[in-house]
């Protein structure tokens, strides 16, 4: 096929599941992730020579539940140059499903082009029965090849769904519909070729955010809030230097009082501290399970955990004024 007016997508590689390999076609776990190199994930699909030109690149071949805040930093700055040549007019990531989620967001906030960026993944390996990573790497291509896709952000393709990168999360262990939207619901469907948008993203993104990636990070780790929780690994944290803490509290951010104790002499020695919420879903009312002002806590409002990590470590790198301003905002 001619292949010279199709427009030309990048596919960047990182490992994961979908590039996963297992001895037995029956099995869906015990596989070994990052194996299938980026070429044979492209043959596997013969259809994407009728979507896109492609140009292909291994970043990684990793498990992405040992992703990096470093190797955040190499794909966000190779996307911007991919990007910035005019002959590609978007970026696929493959990803691992493990914190995808997490790399969504950080290049949603630190990417700078409206052209589209798109992850996906698979939660079976490329050898199981009924894969569904050669779809859902099908699709992707197809949202990135979309105009209607421009403007929109880092997006997450999978399952024929189309999610923001700021809202998904992965919400089984096993199914392969795994990724949810769940206050927001999905921004469109990518069906046979057909990509539809029935939302627009409302919050500032990519080149209209204030951040971008770091040569050095903040350390910045979650805290869970539990029964009979103590503050021993905050006291701890704080010892080894941590710059910013985000509690994963229960229901409304809330926090047991012996932990609120701890959190209260960290915000007193300059750390930052951020309550989220370990429900799942719903928004974290500033003031509202805690006295944030009372105790120099921040909201981080419809953000889980994870997510509020990464804004905060890209906030406590770019020296941001104003913490509850940059939660309110994106």
């Amino acid at each position: 096929m001619n292949t010279s007016f199709l427009p030309r997508i990048a596919v960047l590689a990182t490992g994961g599941t979908i590039a996963g390999q297992a001895g037995d076609a029956s099995k869906t776990a015990g596989y070994k992730a990052g194996v299938v190199g980026v070429d044979k994930l492209l043959a596997a699909v013969p259809a994407l020579s009728s979507v896109a030109s492609i140009h292909a690149e291994q970043i990684a071949s990793i498990d992405s539940k040992d992703m990096s805040a470093a190797l955040w930093t190499t794909l966000a700055r190779r996307i911007d140059e991919l990007l910035a040549q005019d002959d590609i007019v978007g970026v696929v990531v493959t990803h691992g499903t493990d914190t995808l989620e997490e790399t969504a967001y950080l290049l949603h906030l630190t990417v700078k082009s409206a052209k589209p960026v798109v992850l996906t993944a698979a939660m079976r390996p490329s050898t199981a029965l009924s894969a569904d990573g050669p779809l859902n790497l099908l699709n992707a291509v197809t949202v990135a090849a979309s105009a209607s896709a421009k403007g929109q952000g880092v997006l997450v393709a999978f399952n024929n769904q189309i999610h923001c990168a700021r809202d998904v999360t992965k919400t089984s262990t096993y199914a392969v519909d795994a990724f949810r939207s769940p206050e927001t619901g999905v921004l469109g469907f990518v069906q046979d070729g057909r990509v539809e948008f029935q939302r627009t993203v409302v919050r500032p993104h990519t080149s209209a955010s204030e951040f971008a990636v770091a040569d050095r990070w903040p350390m910045v780790e979650v805290v869970t809030s539990h029964a009979d929780a103590s503050g021993v690994m905050v006291d701890a944290l704080v010892a080894a230097g941590v710059k910013g803490i985000v509690i994963a509290g229960t229901g409304n951010g809330s926090m047991h009082a012996t932990l609120t104790h701890a959190l209260g002499d960290a915000v007193k020695q300059g750390v930052a501290v951020v309550r989220a919420s370990r429900v799942g879903s719903g928004h974290v009312m500033r003031n509202g399970a805690a006295n944030d002002d009372a105790l120099g806590t921040i909201s981080a409002g419809t953000l889980n955990p994870y997510k509020a990590r990464v804004l905060l470590m890209l906030a406590l790198a770019a020296s941001a004024q104003d913490l509850q301003r940059v939660f309110d905002t994106y």
